[in-house]
């Protein structure tokens, strides 16, 4: 009986080793399908300078010309004279494209929005059952990590689920602790996935991605920080959080 429990653990062992090598396998295949998807999400004014401003990353979902991002990479309150909202990203021959972009969906209890653009679509992603996902799974996400920093190609990063756990997202002060907020409290918390990897302010709305499959199973939303803002930059926790794309997936059934 012993014997047969420790050959089973070792079973168990080598099959986990063969999944993890297979999905590092994949990953520069992944890389290759999910880039051509990926925008910079920013707003830009001709007279401003610089003109563009970078807010975050979005990626295409449904017929290609739906972007999906965080909804606090938008504007607040945005007045005819604000920049406009647009996306940057490559069209079919390679060449850089600038698109406006209009805001169609919201659900800000999990930081989500989807705009619309007008053009030739991107090439879709595929949004997968996030319910399905594991801890200890590996994980990719690309975006614009320190904004136009590292200038605007895509950059990919790895980590895995170190855990799924309950959050609620706070407001951004306490001047937002109004009736709505306490009721969402009350009513508890939502799934939220804690990722074993380093992602920085301009992740924000970068696609989570199954290296296997290259689909999207989350959405950066946040990074932990240890002291102030800067130390993101200087001093970087490791710790990230992505929305479930269950939650994306919804949005665009009702769209």
């Amino acid at each position: 009986m012993i014997f047969s429990k420790a050959f089973g653990q070792w079973v168990l062992l080598v099959l986990s080793l063969i999944h993890f090598q297979a999905a590092v396998a994949d990953f520069p295949d992944a890389i290759q399908r999910i880039k051509p998807s990926i925008v910079v999400v920013g707003t830009y004014k001709k007279t401003d300078s610089p003109q563009f401003s970078l807010r975050g990353t979005g990626f295409a979902i449904g017929n290609g010309n739906l972007i999906a991002t965080n909804a606090h990479v938008l504007p607040d309150n945005p007045s005819p004279e604000a920049p406009a909202l647009v996306i940057q990203g490559k069209d079919a021959s390679g060449a850089p494209t600038q698109r406006r972009a209009v805001p169609v969906l919201h659900d800000k209890d999990h930081d989500l929005a989807i705009l619309r653009i007008d053009g030739s679509p991107f090439p879709p992603l595929k949004l997968r059952n996030s319910d399905l996902v594991k801890e200890g799974e590996i994980i990719g996400f690309t975006g614009f990590p320190i904004g136009g920093v590292l200038g605007f190609s895509p950059v990919t990063h790895r980590g895995m689920v170190s855990a799924i756990t309950p959050i609620v997202l706070p407001g951004a002060n306490a001047h937002q602790l109004n009736e709505k907020l306490i009721l969402r409290i009350k009513a508890g918390a939502f799934n939220i996935f804690q990722l074993d990897a380093t992602a920085y302010p301009g992740n924000s709305g970068s696609p989570v991605f199954d290296p296997e499959s290259g689909e999207i199973v989350g959405i950066i939303n946040m990074v932990f920080i240890k002291g102030n803002r800067e130390s993101a930059l200087s001093q970087p926790s490791g710790i990230s959080y992505a929305i479930p794309s269950n939650y994306l997936r919804a949005m665009l059934e009702s769209f």
